[in-house]
């Protein structure tokens, strides 16, 4: 990599660390140097282009120069930010996380579009369909769970910076407890949708996904067995989410779940929801046209 740390302008540092990421397979080298240098030197990226001659003070050189230097091992940009954008909140990311996707914005435009009463989240994560629908939605009871207690702690602190501590209660394991009461016989008639972002990569995909996934976001929140689909498949399979394909006397919508899948996986994943009694089964495509929601109602 070309040296950063004796750079004399913004000119200099972008050129060195976009031929150095370039060189070793980055995607977007250039967004990501900008991006580094923007947090480095606390300044606006449109700065960049505007005053490409300014001159950037040695602590901030070093501190860029140690921010590609991770870049360059493949680490995820949002790692080494720890933070990032997700509809219209920020949240704070790290390896116990995955980085929050622009496709699962869909659940949460889906949620908008419903507007439940009350909304459970499976995998919650970092918190981001939770605290976005929260956020959007502030008449929402929201419920999120996730079998990570890092994932929950990251989450949690994630509530707390945004304020939302108070309408999202976090509860670890896939599914609430009787305790709870949100999801099963007795709790039906007080869970108007459920929306999840489980595991869906198929071991077969695993060896051809980017470093940035395979060497840095958690295993465990990728992988799914050999199709994909071992965690949708679990999950509906539970009698406690079948129960609310169930008719309920007092629930707002039809809606029951909503889960967000692979390339491919779309119509298994209709045929599982349908099979677990969800009789109305409709998908969603993201903006590269793959259908990327698949939700049920009742």
């Amino acid at each position: 990599m070309p040296t950063v740390l004796g750079m004399s302008s913004v000119r200099e540092a972008l050129t060195s660390a976009v031929d150095a990421l370039r060189a070793a397979g980055v995607e977007d080298p250039r967004l990501d140097a900008e991006l580094l240098l923007a947090d480095a030197t606390g300044r606006e990226r449109a700065r960049f282009a505007a005053e490409p001659d300014e001159g950037v003070p040695p602590a901030a050189a070093r501190r860029f120069g140690e921010m590609v230097r991770r870049r360059l091992r493949r680490e995820p940009v949002a790692y080494i930010l720890g933070c990032k954008g997700f509809r219209n909140i920020e949240l704070a990311v790290d390896r116990r996380v995955l980085v929050p996707r622009p496709e699962t914005e869909l659940l949460v435009e889906l949620a908008l579009e419903l507007r439940p009463r009350r909304i459970l989240d499976v995998g919650t994560g970092s918190g981001a369909i939770a605290l976005a629908i929260a956020a959007e939605l502030p008449g929402c009871e929201v419920l999120a769970t996730d079998t990570s207690a890092a994932a929950l702690e990251v989450a949690r602190g994630n509530a707390a910076r945004l304020g939302l501590a108070e309408r999202v209660q976090f509860v670890e394991g896939t599914l609430p407890g009787d305790e709870v009461g949100w999801v099963g016989e007795a709790g039906a008639e007080r869970c108007d949708l459920v929306v999840a972002n489980l595991p869906y990569v198929a071991e077969v995909e695993w060896a051809d996904l980017e470093p940035e996934v395979t060497e840095w976001e958690p295993r465990e929140a990728l992988l799914a067995g050999a199709d994909g689909l071992d965690a949708i498949r679990t999950l509906l399979a539970d009698e406690r989410v079948r129960s609310l394909s169930r008719p309920a006397r007092q629930r707002a919508n039809a809606t029951a779940i909503a889960l967000e899948v692979g390339a491919g996986q779309s119509a298994a994943a209709s045929a599982l929801m349908r099979e677990a009694g969800f009789g109305t089964v409709e998908t969603r495509p993201d903006l590269a046209g793959i259908p990327r929601v698949v939700w049920g109602r009742k």
